[in-house]
């Protein structure tokens, strides 16, 4: 079923306006004639300066921000903003970025009657999809402090959807790619296009992944959407893709020559856990599927970008920046 959209442009405020993700949001809503707030540490962390655009300057989020005037100036809101890629002990600094902020965002956003937009995780449901696809109704299964807070955060956002009438979308993304891309996913740009051979031709799994303009994309077809509120949907790019295929794209793109070893993924493993990167390398051996029909047949969603179009992408900005 195809959903009814706003017509009218929005004053959007998005939060972690800076980061990867959320400079191409603010991009794709300036591209389609929306305003944009853009919420930032300071305007010098962001390199957009279109018409269209506002910095806003909150320092530190975790810090007590009263969110309730900001938001009488806007529309809708995206929270993009949180801490992930940190360690175990951080936990405290996870939970208060992370569920503090956006309980304090979702509460002035319901005050106001504005939409929120809050873009959450696969990793609710957990690391590690053992029994096929997992779709927005099964159980949350976190194993670390950041899908904890995610888990967190929805909680508090929907028992604000119950006593405030928040008008909440949330959206579960996996492993997000593109230009600027950092972590795990830049280490194996890098280790691809150093020809480095890596041990993994027999890894058949299957992860779902999502170029970082198919999910600006994604949020945009959810603030224009009025059938998306009170919705939860996962998005991906379409079909998962193992970790073999994914680095056969990836040379292709980088215009280098395939170099994969075959062995024994659970010998992998074993010596992952034995030099102290198990987690590391269950990522690139283990399974992490993903439904996402229900925003496809809900919203009419499309990705815009197909997988070998976004790799390219990647791969072009790669290039440039090590050149």
């Amino acid at each position: 079923m195809l959903c009814s959209s706003i017509s009218q442009l929005m004053r959007v405020l998005v939060t972690g306006a800076a980061g990867f993700v959320g400079r191409q949001v603010c991009e794709m809503l300036l591209d389609s004639g929306h305003l944009v707030i853009a919420a930032v540490r300071s305007p010098t962390v962001t390199r957009l300066d279109r018409a269209g655009l506002t910095h806003l300057c909150v320092g530190d989020l975790a810090d007590s921000i009263d969110w309730r005037p900001i938001v009488q100036d806007v529309d809708a809101v995206v929270h993009l903003a949180a801490i992930a890629h940190r360690q175990h002990e951080d936990e405290i600094a996870i939970f208060r970025t992370n569920v503090d902020v956006t309980r304090a965002i979702g509460a002035a956003v319901a005050l106001a009657g504005r939409r929120l937009v809050y873009v959450s995780s696969v990793k609710v449901h957990g690391d590690e999809s053992r029994q096929g696809p997992f779709h927005e109704d099964d159980a949350f299964a976190p194993e670390d402090s950041y899908g904890k807070s995610k888990v967190a955060a929805e909680a508090e956002l929907r028992q604000l959807v119950h006593q405030c009438g928040l008008r909440l979308t949330v959206l579960r993304p996996p492993l997000v790619y593109g230009p600027e891309v950092k972590a795990n996913f830049l280490a194996l740009l890098r280790a691809v296009d150093a020809g480095w051979p890596l041990p993994l031709a027999n890894v058949r799994n299957r992860r779902s992944l999502i170029f970082v303009r198919n999910l600006a994309d994604a949020i945009l077809r959810c603030l224009e959407a009025q059938h998306a509120i009170g919705r939860t949907f996962l998005v991906a790019d379409g079909e998962p893709v193992s970790t073999s295929r994914l680095i056969r794209a990836l040379a292709e793109a980088l215009g280098q020559s395939t170099r994969l070893i075959p062995f024994p993924p659970h010998f992998l493993e074993i010596a992952g856990a034995l030099i102290g990167r198990g987690e590391t390398v269950r990522r690139l051996t283990r399974s992490l599927e993903i439904d996402d029909s229900a925003i496809r047949q809900e919203l009419g969603w499309q990705p815009p970008y197909t997988f070998e179009e976004g790799l390219r992408l990647t791969a072009e900005w790669y290039l440039a920046q090590r050149g």
